[in-house]
This record gives structure tokens, sequence and C-alpha cells, in this order.
């Protein structure tokens, strides 16, 4: 069996650490370039992780300013 691809096992990191709590509901995650040092990888495996994310409804991409966890349905 093929391992996923990178960007998968990316986001599914971010995922553990957002469902975890380890990153709080507002905080800023880490950049492309970031995550591209981070996990060795091209930034645009970094933007593709970040594509799956926001459809999961756990992160929010504001153009320009970043990508922020999301805060849970009903949260004030």
């Amino acid at each position: 069996m093929a391992a996923p691809a990178p960007y998968l096992t990316i986001a599914e990191a971010l995922r553990e650490r957002i469902v975890g709590g380890e990153l709080a509901p507002g905080s800023r995650l880490p950049s492309v370039a970031e995550l591209g040092r981070e996990y060795g990888v091209s930034p645009s495996v970094g933007a593709r992780a970040y594509s799956v994310l926001p459809q999961a409804g756990l992160v929010i991409s504001r153009h320009g300013a970043g990508h922020y966890v999301r805060a849970p349905e009903g949260a004030a």
C-alpha cells in the first residue's frame, strides 16, 4: 500500500494538533514556507495541505493574512 501524499500527512498532523487542543481557536498557523521547512517539502505542498483543512471546518484562510484555527460552531 502506498504512503499518503505528503500534503495529506501534513494536513492530518495539523488536524491532530487542532483537535487535541495544542492549537487553540484563533491561533495563527505556520506559513506555507514554515511548513515547508518543518516537513522538508516545498511551500506548494504546505499550501495544498491548507486547502484540505478549511473543507474539514478546522481552519479559516484569510488572503494575505494567513491561516487560523477556526472556533467550534456555537462558540462565542
